[in-house]
Protein backbone atom coordinates (compact mmCIF):
# COMPACT_ATOMS: atom_id res chain seq x y z
CA UNK A 1 0.00 0.00 0.00
CA UNK A 2 1.47 3.41 -0.96
CA UNK A 3 2.42 5.74 1.89
CA UNK A 4 -0.21 8.28 0.85
CA UNK A 5 -2.98 5.71 1.30
CA UNK A 6 -1.55 4.62 4.63
CA UNK A 7 -1.62 8.22 5.82
CA UNK A 8 -5.21 8.53 4.68
CA UNK A 9 -6.09 5.36 6.55
CA UNK A 10 -4.38 6.74 9.68
CA UNK A 11 -6.43 9.93 9.48
CA UNK A 12 -9.62 7.94 9.04
CA UNK A 13 -8.83 5.76 12.06
CA UNK A 14 -8.06 8.84 14.14
CA UNK A 15 -11.33 10.52 13.20
CA UNK A 16 -13.26 7.38 14.08
CA UNK A 17 -11.63 7.00 17.49
CA UNK A 18 -11.92 10.68 18.38
CA UNK A 19 -15.71 10.43 17.96
CA UNK A 20 -15.69 8.35 21.12
CA UNK A 21 -19.06 6.76 21.70
CA UNK A 22 -20.58 8.46 18.66
CA UNK A 23 -22.77 11.45 17.96
CA UNK A 24 -25.72 10.34 20.11
CA UNK A 25 -23.53 9.65 23.11
CA UNK A 26 -21.82 13.04 22.71
CA UNK A 27 -25.21 14.78 22.46
CA UNK A 28 -26.28 13.06 25.66
CA UNK A 29 -23.07 14.19 27.38
CA UNK A 30 -23.71 17.77 26.30
CA UNK A 31 -27.34 17.57 27.45
CA UNK A 32 -26.04 16.84 30.94
CA UNK A 33 -24.06 20.10 30.80
CA UNK A 34 -20.78 18.24 30.39
CA UNK A 35 -17.95 18.64 27.89
CA UNK A 36 -16.32 15.68 26.19
CA UNK A 37 -13.00 14.32 27.44
CA UNK A 38 -10.93 15.93 24.68
CA UNK A 39 -12.76 19.26 24.99
CA UNK A 40 -11.85 19.29 28.67
CA UNK A 41 -8.21 18.59 27.97
CA UNK A 42 -8.07 21.32 25.33
CA UNK A 43 -9.63 23.84 27.72
CA UNK A 44 -7.20 22.90 30.51
CA UNK A 45 -3.95 22.85 28.56
CA UNK A 46 -2.09 25.50 26.56
CA UNK A 47 -3.28 25.82 22.97
CA UNK A 48 -2.02 23.03 20.69
CA UNK A 49 0.16 21.54 23.43
CA UNK A 50 -1.66 18.21 23.92
CA UNK A 51 -0.02 15.06 22.61
CA UNK A 52 -2.25 12.02 22.92
CA UNK A 53 -0.97 8.47 23.45
CA UNK A 54 -2.57 5.04 23.14
CA UNK A 55 -5.28 6.38 20.86
CA UNK A 56 -5.95 2.97 19.33
CA UNK A 57 -5.97 0.85 22.48
CA UNK A 58 -8.95 -1.51 22.71
CA UNK A 59 -10.27 -3.78 25.44
CA UNK A 60 -9.45 -7.49 25.45
CA UNK A 61 -12.59 -8.75 27.21
CA UNK A 62 -14.43 -11.65 25.58
CA UNK A 63 -17.23 -12.56 28.00
CA UNK A 64 -20.82 -11.28 27.85
CA UNK A 65 -20.48 -10.51 24.11
CA UNK A 66 -17.75 -7.97 24.82
CA UNK A 67 -15.78 -9.40 21.88
CA UNK A 68 -18.43 -7.89 19.60
CA UNK A 69 -18.16 -4.39 21.07
CA UNK A 70 -15.73 -1.73 19.89
CA UNK A 71 -14.87 0.74 22.64
CA UNK A 72 -12.75 3.47 21.08
CA UNK A 73 -9.69 4.18 23.22
CA UNK A 74 -11.35 1.99 25.87
CA UNK A 75 -13.07 5.01 27.38
CA UNK A 76 -10.11 7.10 28.49
CA UNK A 77 -7.85 9.70 26.87
CA UNK A 78 -4.23 10.06 28.04
CA UNK A 79 -1.33 12.28 27.07
CA UNK A 80 1.01 15.12 27.89
CA UNK A 81 0.85 18.88 27.41
CA UNK A 82 1.67 22.16 29.09
CA UNK A 83 0.01 24.69 31.40
CA UNK A 84 1.63 28.11 31.16
CA UNK A 85 4.53 26.39 29.43
CA UNK A 86 5.10 23.82 32.20
CA UNK A 87 4.77 20.12 31.32
CA UNK A 88 1.99 17.99 32.82
CA UNK A 89 0.60 14.49 32.30
CA UNK A 90 -3.15 14.14 32.01
CA UNK A 91 -5.89 11.54 31.65
CA UNK A 92 -9.59 12.13 31.07
CA UNK A 93 -12.22 9.42 31.27
CA UNK A 94 -14.63 9.45 28.31
CA UNK A 95 -18.18 8.92 29.55
CA UNK A 96 -19.44 8.62 25.96
CA UNK A 97 -17.63 5.27 25.66
CA UNK A 98 -19.27 2.60 27.84
CA UNK A 99 -19.95 5.23 30.51
CA UNK A 100 -16.23 5.68 31.03
CA UNK A 101 -16.23 2.33 32.84
CA UNK A 102 -12.87 1.01 33.95
CA UNK A 103 -11.60 -2.27 32.54
CA UNK A 104 -8.12 -3.76 32.33
CA UNK A 105 -6.89 -1.78 29.30
CA UNK A 106 -8.58 1.42 30.50
CA UNK A 107 -6.66 1.07 33.77
CA UNK A 108 -3.47 0.19 31.91
CA UNK A 109 -3.70 3.45 29.96
CA UNK A 110 -4.14 5.45 33.18
CA UNK A 111 -1.28 3.68 34.95
CA UNK A 112 0.93 4.21 31.92
CA UNK A 113 0.52 8.00 32.07
CA UNK A 114 0.92 7.87 35.87
CA UNK A 115 4.23 6.07 35.40
CA UNK A 116 5.28 8.71 32.86
CA UNK A 117 4.45 11.49 35.30
CA UNK A 118 6.48 9.92 38.10
CA UNK A 119 9.41 9.09 35.84
CA UNK A 120 9.48 12.55 34.24
CA UNK A 121 8.81 14.28 37.59
CA UNK A 122 5.86 16.33 36.33
CA UNK A 123 2.36 16.91 37.80
CA UNK A 124 -0.45 14.46 37.07
CA UNK A 125 -3.99 15.68 36.43
CA UNK A 126 -6.80 13.13 36.29
CA UNK A 127 -10.29 14.01 35.04
CA UNK A 128 -12.78 11.52 36.46
CA UNK A 129 -16.09 10.85 34.69
CA UNK A 130 -16.95 7.18 34.98
CA UNK A 131 -19.73 4.80 35.85
CA UNK A 132 -17.21 2.73 37.82
CA UNK A 133 -15.80 -0.74 37.36
CA UNK A 134 -16.69 -2.53 34.11
CA UNK A 135 -18.75 -5.42 35.44
CA UNK A 136 -18.17 -7.57 32.35
CA UNK A 137 -14.44 -7.69 33.13
CA UNK A 138 -14.90 -8.81 36.73
CA UNK A 139 -11.82 -8.93 38.90
CA UNK A 140 -9.66 -7.40 36.15
CA UNK A 141 -11.45 -4.10 36.79
CA UNK A 142 -10.75 -4.34 40.51
CA UNK A 143 -7.12 -5.15 39.77
CA UNK A 144 -6.97 -2.03 37.61
CA UNK A 145 -8.14 0.17 40.48
CA UNK A 146 -5.60 -1.43 42.79
CA UNK A 147 -2.78 -0.62 40.35
CA UNK A 148 -3.96 3.01 40.22
CA UNK A 149 -4.16 3.30 44.03
CA UNK A 150 -0.65 1.89 44.40
CA UNK A 151 0.75 4.48 42.00
CA UNK A 152 -1.14 7.29 43.73
CA UNK A 153 0.58 6.25 46.93
CA UNK A 154 4.15 5.92 45.67
CA UNK A 155 3.82 9.22 43.77
CA UNK A 156 2.55 11.03 46.86
CA UNK A 157 5.00 13.69 47.97
CA UNK A 158 7.04 13.26 44.78
CA UNK A 159 4.83 14.88 42.13
CA UNK A 160 1.65 16.94 42.55
CA UNK A 161 -1.45 14.85 41.88
CA UNK A 162 -4.69 16.62 41.01
CA UNK A 163 -8.13 15.02 40.65
CA UNK A 164 -11.01 16.67 38.82
CA UNK A 165 -14.46 15.17 39.37
CA UNK A 166 -16.55 15.97 36.30
CA UNK A 167 -19.25 13.36 36.44
CA UNK A 168 -19.85 10.27 38.58
CA UNK A 169 -17.02 8.81 40.63
CA UNK A 170 -18.43 5.93 42.62
CA UNK A 171 -17.48 2.86 44.62
CA UNK A 172 -13.81 1.98 44.72
CA UNK A 173 -13.06 4.70 42.17
CA UNK A 174 -13.37 7.41 44.83
CA UNK A 175 -10.22 6.26 46.59
CA UNK A 176 -7.89 7.44 43.86
CA UNK A 177 -8.98 11.09 44.22
CA UNK A 178 -8.84 10.68 48.00
CA UNK A 179 -5.18 9.68 47.67
CA UNK A 180 -4.28 12.71 45.55
CA UNK A 181 -3.26 16.19 46.72
CA UNK A 182 -6.12 18.35 45.47
CA UNK A 183 -9.68 17.51 44.42
CA UNK A 184 -11.78 19.86 42.27
CA UNK A 185 -15.57 19.64 42.02
CA UNK A 186 -18.21 21.46 39.94
CA UNK A 187 -21.79 22.31 40.91
CA UNK A 188 -24.43 19.93 39.48
CA UNK A 189 -21.79 17.84 37.69
CA UNK A 190 -19.53 16.22 40.30
CA UNK A 191 -20.79 13.13 42.14
CA UNK A 192 -18.66 11.14 44.60
CA UNK A 193 -19.88 8.32 46.83
CA UNK A 194 -19.00 4.79 47.84
CA UNK A 195 -22.56 3.47 47.91
CA UNK A 196 -25.12 4.79 45.42
CA UNK A 197 -28.70 5.92 46.11
CA UNK A 198 -30.15 2.67 44.74
CA UNK A 199 -28.16 0.51 47.16
CA UNK A 200 -29.00 2.77 50.08
CA UNK A 201 -32.69 2.49 49.22
CA UNK A 202 -32.45 -1.29 48.95
CA UNK A 203 -30.47 -1.79 52.17
CA UNK A 204 -31.78 1.00 54.38
CA UNK A 205 -35.06 1.86 52.74
CA UNK A 206 -34.06 5.53 52.50
CA UNK A 207 -34.68 7.76 49.49
CA UNK A 208 -31.79 10.12 48.79
CA UNK A 209 -30.75 12.06 45.72
CA UNK A 210 -27.33 11.66 44.16
CA UNK A 211 -26.65 15.35 44.77
CA UNK A 212 -27.50 15.16 48.48
CA UNK A 213 -25.49 11.97 48.85
CA UNK A 214 -22.27 13.11 47.24
CA UNK A 215 -22.65 16.27 45.20
CA UNK A 216 -20.16 19.07 44.82
CA UNK A 217 -21.44 21.10 47.76
CA UNK A 218 -21.51 18.06 50.04
CA UNK A 219 -17.81 17.40 49.48
CA UNK A 220 -16.88 21.06 49.49
CA UNK A 221 -18.78 22.02 52.66
CA UNK A 222 -19.45 18.89 54.72
CA UNK A 223 -16.97 16.07 54.12
CA UNK A 224 -13.90 18.13 53.21
CA UNK A 225 -13.09 15.66 50.42
CA UNK A 226 -12.96 18.48 47.86
CA UNK A 227 -10.45 21.33 48.00
CA UNK A 228 -11.97 23.58 45.32
CA UNK A 229 -15.56 24.25 44.29
CA UNK A 230 -16.59 25.81 40.97
CA UNK A 231 -19.87 26.79 39.33
CA UNK A 232 -18.76 25.60 35.88
CA UNK A 233 -16.16 23.44 34.18
CA UNK A 234 -14.52 26.56 32.75
CA UNK A 235 -14.15 28.09 36.21
CA UNK A 236 -12.77 24.79 37.48
CA UNK A 237 -10.04 24.70 34.84
CA UNK A 238 -9.10 28.31 35.64
CA UNK A 239 -8.72 27.30 39.30
CA UNK A 240 -6.42 24.42 38.31
CA UNK A 241 -4.31 26.73 36.17
CA UNK A 242 -3.92 29.19 39.03
CA UNK A 243 -2.99 26.41 41.45
CA UNK A 244 -0.29 25.26 39.03
CA UNK A 245 1.39 28.67 39.25
CA UNK A 246 1.88 28.24 43.01
CA UNK A 247 3.22 24.68 43.22
CA UNK A 248 6.43 23.04 41.93
CA UNK A 249 6.48 20.36 39.26
CA UNK A 250 8.02 17.87 41.72
CA UNK A 251 9.71 17.59 45.10
CA UNK A 252 13.05 18.04 43.34
CA UNK A 253 12.28 21.67 42.60
CA UNK A 254 10.67 24.82 43.95
CA UNK A 255 7.59 26.58 42.68
CA UNK A 256 8.36 29.01 39.87
CA UNK A 257 9.15 32.48 41.22
CA UNK A 258 7.34 35.52 39.88
CA UNK A 259 8.28 39.18 39.89
CA UNK A 260 7.95 40.53 43.46
CA UNK A 261 5.12 42.99 44.10
CA UNK A 262 4.14 44.97 47.17
CA UNK A 263 0.76 44.34 48.83
CA UNK A 264 -2.06 46.55 47.61
CA UNK A 265 -2.37 49.77 49.64
CA UNK A 266 -6.06 49.06 50.36
CA UNK A 267 -4.99 46.49 52.98
CA UNK A 268 -3.72 48.42 56.01
CA UNK A 269 -2.37 45.88 58.48
CA UNK A 270 -2.53 48.35 61.39
CA UNK A 271 -6.29 48.75 60.96
CA UNK A 272 -7.39 45.14 60.46
CA UNK A 273 -7.04 43.50 63.88
CA UNK A 274 -9.17 45.10 66.65
CA UNK A 275 -7.56 45.78 70.00
CA UNK A 276 -10.42 44.04 71.80
CA UNK A 277 -9.52 40.31 71.78
CA UNK A 278 -13.23 39.42 71.72
CA UNK A 279 -13.88 41.29 68.48
CA UNK A 280 -13.68 39.19 65.28
CA UNK A 281 -11.99 40.14 62.01
CA UNK A 282 -11.17 38.38 58.74
CA UNK A 283 -7.67 36.92 58.88
CA UNK A 284 -7.62 36.83 55.09
CA UNK A 285 -7.28 40.61 55.19
CA UNK A 286 -4.14 40.20 57.30
CA UNK A 287 -2.75 37.73 54.78
CA UNK A 288 -3.52 40.11 51.91
CA UNK A 289 -1.73 42.90 53.73
CA UNK A 290 1.42 40.74 53.77
CA UNK A 291 1.58 38.81 50.49
CA UNK A 292 2.72 40.04 47.08
CA UNK A 293 0.01 41.97 45.23
CA UNK A 294 -2.41 40.94 48.02
CA UNK A 295 -2.95 37.73 46.01
CA UNK A 296 -4.01 34.87 48.28
CA UNK A 297 -5.19 31.54 46.83
CA UNK A 298 -7.34 29.86 49.46
CA UNK A 299 -7.77 26.08 49.72
CA UNK A 300 -10.85 24.33 51.17
CA UNK A 301 -12.52 27.69 51.61
CA UNK A 302 -15.94 26.16 52.29
CA UNK A 303 -14.94 23.58 54.92
CA UNK A 304 -13.66 23.98 58.49
CA UNK A 305 -13.70 27.74 58.15
CA UNK A 306 -12.19 28.30 61.60
CA UNK A 307 -8.81 27.75 59.94
CA UNK A 308 -7.71 29.40 56.69
CA UNK A 309 -5.09 27.70 54.51
CA UNK A 310 -3.70 28.54 51.10
CA UNK A 311 -0.86 29.93 49.03
CA UNK A 312 0.56 33.43 48.66
CA UNK A 313 3.87 34.83 47.48
CA UNK A 314 6.55 36.66 49.42
CA UNK A 315 9.02 38.46 47.18
CA UNK A 316 7.86 36.30 44.31
CA UNK A 317 8.29 32.97 46.13
CA UNK A 318 5.39 30.67 47.07
CA UNK A 319 4.59 30.30 50.78
CA UNK A 320 1.89 28.27 52.49
CA UNK A 321 -0.30 30.06 55.03
CA UNK A 322 -1.96 28.44 58.04
CA UNK A 323 -4.12 30.89 59.98
CA UNK A 324 -6.79 30.86 62.66
CA UNK A 325 -9.98 32.59 61.49
CA UNK A 326 -11.60 34.63 64.31
CA UNK A 327 -14.75 35.06 62.19
CA UNK A 328 -15.61 31.36 62.64
CA UNK A 329 -15.80 29.80 66.12
CA UNK A 330 -13.25 32.40 67.29
CA UNK A 331 -10.60 30.49 65.32
CA UNK A 332 -10.58 27.45 67.61
CA UNK A 333 -9.13 24.12 66.56
CA UNK A 334 -11.52 21.19 66.26
CA UNK A 335 -11.63 17.81 64.54
CA UNK A 336 -12.11 19.08 60.98
CA UNK A 337 -9.81 22.08 61.16
CA UNK A 338 -7.09 19.88 62.65
CA UNK A 339 -7.30 17.50 59.69
CA UNK A 340 -7.36 20.41 57.25
CA UNK A 341 -4.32 22.04 58.86
CA UNK A 342 -2.20 18.93 59.28
CA UNK A 343 -2.67 17.74 55.70
CA UNK A 344 -1.76 21.13 54.26
CA UNK A 345 1.38 21.37 56.42
CA UNK A 346 2.50 17.97 55.15
CA UNK A 347 1.87 19.00 51.55
CA UNK A 348 3.95 22.16 51.94
CA UNK A 349 6.73 20.23 53.61
CA UNK A 350 6.77 17.58 50.88
CA UNK A 351 7.09 20.20 48.14
CA UNK A 352 9.59 22.62 49.68
CA UNK A 353 7.10 25.39 50.42
CA UNK A 354 7.83 27.57 53.50
CA UNK A 355 5.00 27.72 56.05
CA UNK A 356 3.81 30.97 57.61
CA UNK A 357 1.45 30.59 60.58
CA UNK A 358 -0.74 33.44 61.83
CA UNK A 359 -2.05 32.68 65.32
CA UNK A 360 -5.18 33.95 67.05
CA UNK A 361 -7.16 31.31 68.92
CA UNK A 362 -8.53 30.48 72.36
CA UNK A 363 -7.47 26.82 72.09
CA UNK A 364 -9.18 23.58 71.12
CA UNK A 365 -12.99 23.47 70.92
CA UNK A 366 -14.43 21.97 74.13
CA UNK A 367 -17.51 19.78 74.31
CA UNK A 368 -18.72 16.21 74.42
CA UNK A 369 -19.31 16.09 70.64
CA UNK A 370 -15.69 16.95 69.93
CA UNK A 371 -14.36 14.56 72.56
CA UNK A 372 -16.45 11.70 71.15
CA UNK A 373 -15.41 12.62 67.60
CA UNK A 374 -11.79 12.09 68.58
CA UNK A 375 -10.46 15.63 68.94
CA UNK A 376 -7.46 14.26 70.86
CA UNK A 377 -6.36 12.07 67.96
CA UNK A 378 -7.24 14.61 65.28
CA UNK A 379 -5.66 17.48 67.20
CA UNK A 380 -2.47 15.48 67.56
CA UNK A 381 -2.14 15.44 63.77
CA UNK A 382 -1.23 19.15 63.83
CA UNK A 383 1.45 18.55 66.47
CA UNK A 384 2.87 15.72 64.37
CA UNK A 385 2.79 17.67 61.10
CA UNK A 386 4.49 20.79 62.46
CA UNK A 387 7.08 18.77 64.38
CA UNK A 388 7.96 16.66 61.35
CA UNK A 389 8.08 19.52 58.81
CA UNK A 390 11.60 20.53 57.77
CA UNK A 391 10.82 23.51 55.52
CA UNK A 392 11.21 27.04 56.94
CA UNK A 393 8.49 27.55 59.57
CA UNK A 394 7.63 31.12 60.59
CA UNK A 395 4.97 32.06 63.13
CA UNK A 396 3.35 35.36 64.04
CA UNK A 397 1.09 35.54 67.10
CA UNK A 398 -1.44 38.27 66.31
CA UNK A 399 -3.63 38.19 69.44
CA UNK A 400 -4.64 35.15 71.48
CA UNK A 401 -2.57 32.00 71.86
CA UNK A 402 -3.98 29.97 74.73
CA UNK A 403 -3.28 26.50 76.07
CA UNK A 404 -2.75 23.58 73.69
CA UNK A 405 -3.64 25.85 70.80
CA UNK A 406 -0.54 27.94 71.47
CA UNK A 407 1.65 24.85 71.28
CA UNK A 408 -0.09 23.38 68.24
CA UNK A 409 -0.01 26.46 66.01
CA UNK A 410 3.63 26.40 64.95
CA UNK A 411 5.19 27.20 68.31
CA UNK A 412 8.91 27.28 69.08
CA UNK A 413 8.42 24.01 70.96
CA UNK A 414 7.48 22.26 67.71
CA UNK A 415 10.64 23.73 66.18
CA UNK A 416 9.36 26.81 64.41
CA UNK A 417 12.44 28.60 63.06
CA UNK A 418 11.21 32.07 63.95
CA UNK A 419 8.35 33.15 66.22
CA UNK A 420 7.17 36.75 66.37
CA UNK A 421 4.37 38.36 68.36
CA UNK A 422 2.50 41.61 68.10
CA UNK A 423 2.51 43.83 71.23
CA UNK A 424 -1.12 43.00 72.08
CA UNK A 425 -0.60 39.24 71.92
CA UNK A 426 -1.84 37.20 74.88
CA UNK A 427 0.14 33.99 75.40
CA UNK A 428 -1.04 31.93 78.36
CA UNK A 429 -2.38 28.60 79.56
CA UNK A 430 -5.92 29.98 79.28
CA UNK A 431 -7.78 33.26 78.83
CA UNK A 432 -7.28 35.94 81.50
CA UNK A 433 -10.91 35.81 82.64
CA UNK A 434 -10.93 32.07 83.18
CA UNK A 435 -7.47 32.03 84.72
CA UNK A 436 -8.28 34.86 87.14
CA UNK A 437 -11.51 33.14 88.22
CA UNK A 438 -9.52 30.03 89.13
CA UNK A 439 -6.34 31.51 90.57
CA UNK A 440 -7.99 34.32 92.54
CA UNK A 441 -11.26 32.58 93.29
CA UNK A 442 -11.02 32.98 97.05
CA UNK A 443 -10.03 36.64 96.91
CA UNK A 444 -12.84 37.44 94.49
CA UNK A 445 -15.48 35.64 96.57
CA UNK A 446 -14.38 37.32 99.80
CA UNK A 447 -14.13 40.83 98.34
CA UNK A 448 -16.68 43.51 99.28
CA UNK A 449 -17.24 44.06 95.54
CA UNK A 450 -16.54 40.69 93.82
CA UNK A 451 -17.08 42.01 90.29
CA UNK A 452 -14.68 44.91 90.79
CA UNK A 453 -12.12 42.55 92.34
CA UNK A 454 -12.55 40.10 89.46
CA UNK A 455 -11.82 42.82 86.87
CA UNK A 456 -8.82 43.92 88.89
CA UNK A 457 -7.44 40.39 89.03
CA UNK A 458 -8.04 39.87 85.29
CA UNK A 459 -5.94 42.94 84.55
CA UNK A 460 -3.31 41.76 87.03
CA UNK A 461 -3.14 38.36 85.29
CA UNK A 462 -2.83 40.04 81.88
CA UNK A 463 -0.02 42.24 83.14
CA UNK A 464 1.92 39.39 84.71
CA UNK A 465 1.26 36.48 82.36
CA UNK A 466 -0.95 37.10 79.31
CA UNK A 467 1.41 39.21 77.24
CA UNK A 468 4.17 38.50 74.72
CA UNK A 469 7.00 39.68 76.93
CA UNK A 470 6.86 36.74 79.32
CA UNK A 471 7.33 34.33 76.39
CA UNK A 472 9.95 36.65 74.88
CA UNK A 473 11.87 36.65 78.16
CA UNK A 474 12.07 32.84 77.93
CA UNK A 475 13.18 32.93 74.28
CA UNK A 476 9.95 31.28 73.11
CA UNK A 477 9.21 34.42 71.06
CA UNK A 478 12.13 35.80 69.04
CA UNK A 479 10.83 39.34 68.71
CA UNK A 480 7.86 41.45 69.71
CA UNK A 481 7.12 43.45 66.57
CA UNK A 482 4.85 46.21 65.36
CA UNK A 483 2.12 45.02 62.97
CA UNK A 484 3.53 47.28 60.25
CA UNK A 485 6.87 45.45 60.48
CA UNK A 486 5.36 42.01 59.81
CA UNK A 487 6.02 41.69 56.07
CA UNK A 488 9.55 43.08 56.30
CA UNK A 489 10.51 40.77 59.16
CA UNK A 490 8.95 37.72 57.52
CA UNK A 491 10.81 38.43 54.28
CA UNK A 492 14.07 38.60 56.21
CA UNK A 493 13.28 35.36 58.07
CA UNK A 494 12.42 33.54 54.84
CA UNK A 495 15.69 34.68 53.29
CA UNK A 496 17.69 33.52 56.31
CA UNK A 497 15.91 30.16 56.49
CA UNK A 498 16.11 29.27 52.78
CA UNK A 499 19.30 27.23 53.31
CA UNK A 500 17.87 25.44 56.34
CA UNK A 501 19.02 21.86 56.83
CA UNK A 502 17.82 19.55 59.58
CA UNK A 503 18.20 15.88 60.41
CA UNK A 504 16.59 13.38 62.71
CA UNK A 505 16.99 9.86 64.04
CA UNK A 506 17.29 7.09 61.49
CA UNK A 507 13.95 5.35 60.97
CA UNK A 508 11.81 3.85 58.25
CA UNK A 509 9.00 6.31 58.95
CA UNK A 510 6.99 7.67 61.83
CA UNK A 511 3.48 6.59 62.79
CA UNK A 512 1.19 9.64 62.63
CA UNK A 513 -2.17 9.64 64.48
CA UNK A 514 -4.12 8.86 61.31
Amino acid sequence: MPLKRKIQELKKRREEVIKGGGDKAIEKQMAMGKMTARERIRMLLDDNSFQEYDLFVEHEARDFDMDKKVLHGDGVVIGTGTIYGESVCVFAQDFTVAGGSLGAMHARKITKIMDHALKMRVPLIGINDSGGARIQEGVNSLAGYGEIFFRNTISSGVIPQISVILGPCAGGAVYSPALTDFVFVVENISKMFITGPEVIKTVLGEEISMEDLGGARVHSEITGNAHFFAESEKECFEQIKKLMTFIPRSNDSKAKALEPKNPKPAYKIDRIVPGDPKQPYDVRDVIKSIVDNSDFFEIQENWAGNVVIGFGRMQGETCGFVCNQPLVLAGVLDVDSSDKTARFIRYCDAFNIPIITLVDLPGYLPGIDQEHAGVIRHGAKILYAYSEATVPKLTVILRKAYGGGYIAMGSRHLRADFVFAWPGAEIAVMGPEGAANIIFRKEIMEAANPEKMRKQKVEEYKERFANPYVAAAKGYVDSVIEPSETRKILLHAIDVAKTKSVGGPKKKHGVPPF
